[in-house]
């Protein structure tokens, strides 16, 4: 009997990747987190609603001033024909 001798094929696409943008797509959404003790904002479409909960938070918390920036941005992908 022979050898046998795996075979691929290989076939490379071209995609394209950016934000989605369609009508249908899932909201932006802000959120802020506290360096300090990992406690999250509420999620948000304006980013106004997050930055007044870091100002709460270090209101009530003076040692905490740094905070880092969520943000969840849909994208979608697609073949290029």
């Amino acid at each position: 009997m022979g050898t046998v001798t795996p075979r691929s094929v290989l076939r490379y696409e071209t995609w394209t990747l950016q934000p989605d943008r369609e009508p249908d797509a899932e909201p932006v959404l802000y959120a802020m987190q506290c360096a300090v003790d990992g406690e999250t904002s509420p999620a948000s479409e304006d980013s106004t609603e997050p930055q007044n909960w870091v100002l709460r938070h270090c209101g009530q918390n003076p040692s905490h001033h740094t905070y880092r920036e969520i943000i969840t941005r849909p994208w979608r992908a697609w073949r290029q024909t």
